[in-house]
C-alpha cells in the first residue's frame, strides 16, 4: 500500500469532493482488501456515519439477489419475463414499428439494460418534460410499477430486445425485476433484501425506504436546491430505494466482490461490457457498471477496471481490481454534475496507492 494514503491525504480528498460547485457535503470510505487500510471521513454538511439514499447503487443488490435466486434454481437469466409476470401487466410494453416484442423479453435483457424498454424516469413525456424533471423541481410523487408501465406503453422503445450492440439505461427494467423477484419469493422487495443481504451481513443502518414520514436519510440536493422525495423513494425499492451508510455499503461491496454471496468467478460472467453515454459515460454489463476512463487519467500506470455502481444521488460503490481497493460514499448531488468529484477522488487514491 502506498505510503501517501495518510489520514490527512484522505481527509483532503473528501474535502475536495465537497468543494465542487453544488456539492454541499461528501462522505468517502476507502478500504484495501488486505485490511491494511480502512478509512471513512466526511466534509461539508455531512457526517461520516450519516444515512443517505444510495439510489441506483441499489441495483447492485438486485444483481446479488438474482444470482442468489439462480443458485437456488428459482430463475435463469434466459427465462422470459412472461413466466413470472401476468400477461396483462406486460402486454404492449415493447411495441416497435408495429411489432410487439413484449413476450420475447428475458431477465437478462432487463438486468443488462438490453431490453430496449424506454426509461420512464428520464424520457420526455408528451408534455415535453420527464419524470426526473418533475421530481427535481420538488414535485414529489410515487411511481409504482403499474403507473410506470402505463407511461412506458405510450413511449417508443429504443431497439429490439437483445439487438446486437445496443444498450440503453432504463430504470423501468429494474421496476420489472423487482416485481419478478417479489413474485418468485412471495416477499416484498424490502423483505427480500433484508433476508438475503441485510441480515446476512448484520446490518443495523441499512433498509429499504418505505415510510414517507422517515426523515433519517440526509436531505438531497439538486444543483443549489434542497429536495425531499419521500413519495418517490418509498415507491422504487428495487430501482433505487435503499438507505445506507458508507460503511455498510462498503461491507456489502466487499462481500459482493470477495465471493460471500456467490463464487466470485461469477463476476466475470457479468462483464459483458457495452458503453453507455447517458446518464454519464460508463460501461454496463449484466447488473454491473465499469467506469469509463480516458487514458489521460493514468497514462503510465494503467488503472484497469473500476467496477461497481453509481447512484443518481451522487452515491457510489466501486472497487479497483488491480489494487484491491474499495470505495463507497456520496457527494449527495442529484444533478449528475457532482459525480466527477467522486471519480477524481478514486483516481487520486489509486494513483497514491500505486
Amino acid at each position: 500500500m502506498g505510503t501517501k494514503l495518510t489520514d490527512s491525504f484522505l481527509q483532503k480528498t473528501v474535502q475536495q469532493m465537497a468543494n465542487k460547485k453544488n456539492n454541499f457535503g461528501a462522505i468517502l470510505s476507502v478500504e484495501q482488501g488486505d485490511g491494511k487500510l480502512s478509512w471513512t471521513g466526511a466534509a461539508g454538511n455531512l457526517q461520516a456515519d450519516d444515512p443517505y439514499f444510495i439510489a441506483s447503487v441499489t441495483k447492485l443488490y438486485v444483481t446479488t439477489i438474482v444470482l442468489l435466486l439462480r443458485a437456488e434454481g428459482k430463475l435463469q437469466l434466459k427465462d422470459q419475463i412472461r413466466s413470472y409476470l401476468s400477461e396483462d401487466l406486460i402486454a404492449g410494453i415493447h411495441i416497435l414499428d408495429g411489432i410487439d416484442y413484449s413476450k420475447e423479453l428475458t431477465i437478462q435483457h432487463l438486468i443488462s439494460n438490453t431490453s430496449g424498454i424506454p426509461d420512464y424516469f428520464a424520457y420526455k413525456q408528451v408534455s415535453g418534460i420527464s419524470v426526473a424533471d418533475q421530481l427535481f423541481k420538488g414535485e414529489d410523487q410515487s411511481w409504482p410499477l403499474e403507473k410506470v408501465l402505463t407511461l412506458v406503453k405510450e413511449m417508443k422503445p429504443k431497439f429490439k430486445p437483445g439487438q446486437k450492440g445496443k444498450v440503453n439505461y432504463s430504470d423501468t427494467n429494474y421496476q420489472l425485476l423487482g416485481r419478478i423477484i417479489e413474485n418468485i419469493t412471495g416477499m416484498s422487495i424490502a423483505n427480500v433484501f433484508k433476508r438475503y443481504i441485510f441480515d446476512e451481513l448484520g446490518f443495523t443502518k441499512t433498509y429499504v425506504y418505505e415510510d414517507v414520514n422517515d426523515q433519517k436519510p440526509v436531505s438531497l440536493h439538486y444543483k443549489s436546491s434542497t429536495i425531499r422525495l419521500p413519495l418517490y423513494f418509498s415507491s422504487v425499492g428495487a430501482e433505487g430505494g435503499i438507505v445506507s451508510t458508507a460503511q455498510e455499503t462498503m461491507q456489502f461491496l466487499r462481500a459482493f466482490a470477495k465471493g460471500h454471496f456467490f463464487p466470485k468467478e461469477q463476476i466475470e460472467e457479468l462483464k459483458q461490457w457495452q458503453l453507455i453515454f447517458f446518464p454519464g459515460s460508463f460501461y454496463y454489463g449484466i447488473g454491473l457498471e465499469k467506469l469509463w476512463l480516458p487514458r489521460i487519467y493514468s497514462p503510465f500506470k494503467p488503472i484497469n477496471e473500476i467496477i461497481g455502481f453509481w447512484g443518481q444521488t451522487g452515491a457510489f460503490a466501486f472497487y479497483n481490481t488491480e489494487r484491491d481497493l474499495y470505495f463507497s460514499g456520496t457527494v449527495n448531488q442529484s444533478s449528475g454534475f457532482g459525480h466527477s468529484a467522486a471519480v477524481r477522488a478514486m483516481i487520486q487514491i489509486i494513483r497514491a496507492a500505486s
